[in-house]
């Protein structure tokens, strides 16, 4: 039967462990070769999938090299370049705007504080994890994309709803040293398993712990609905 451990801490230790041993060398799915393509693929990520942004920024990054580039770019032809992207008018108007600030507040570097990346246009606390993590390897919270918001709610990890407020609950029970990894884990899981729509809960390593297990629960604790 699909029962939470006794605590978080015992659950989360659990996941861990179980996802680790299935995914064994987590990475980001995004494709990027500097901290400024990693930022631009980020920011078209939002409600978009990583597969749909490689698609795109493969020849995005061919026409934009350099944080100059995006800075000096003609918003329209921008956006036309993204016109497979969900909402690629307002993402290139992001990209541009803080292409600009990177060069006329950080000397065209990427900056490498939650402040000063949230400071700028259409990067919040998910996207500037996400640079931080991955473009200079400072680890300073945990990215709380769909799938760890789903899958943490599913799991009974934590009840909070908003992907900030899901972080600081988390932060407290995952283990530091897996903070980056733990998104990864469960975004694997969350992509080949533990989808949004249809779970396949008879081939999840985690379905005696899950209490949203279809197996054995009427109720989706990732957003309170009936299965």
């Amino acid at each position: 039967m699909g029962t939470r451990l006794e605590t978080r801490s015992a659950q989360v230790e659990t996941v861990i462990d179980r996802l680790r041993e299935q995914h064994p060398d987590p990475e980001i799915s995004l494709r990027f070769s500097s901290r400024m393509e990693l930022l631009v693929a980020v920011i078209l990520s939002a409600q978009c999938t990583d597969e749909r942004v490689n698609a795109e920024t493969e020849h995005l990054f061919d026409t934009y090299e350099t944080v100059a580039d995006y800075a000096n770019a003609d918003e329209e032809a921008l956006a036309a370049e993204l016109n497979s992207i969900t909402y690629y008018n307002s993402k290139a108007g992001y990209i541009k705007s803080a292409a600009q600030s990177i060069l006329e507040d950080h000397d065209g570097a990427v900056p490498d504080t939650m402040s000063d990346l949230t400071d700028l246009s259409g990067v919040g606390r998910k996207t500037a994890n996400v640079v931080l993590q991955h473009g200079h390897d400072l680890t300073q919270g945990i990215v709380v994309d769909t799938h760890v918001q789903r899958l943490s709610r599913r799991l009974g990890i934590t009840d909070k709803k908003r992907p900030e407020a899901i972080e600081t609950d988390l932060m407290p029970v995952v283990p530091e040293d897996h903070w980056k990894n733990y998104t990864h884990w469960l975004i694997a899981h969350g992509r080949e398993t533990c989808t949004a729509r249809n779970p396949d809960c008879g081939a999840c390593v985690l379905a005696d712990i899950c209490p949203s297990s279809k197996t054995d629960h009427d109720i989706d604790l990732a957003d309170g609905s009936e299965w």
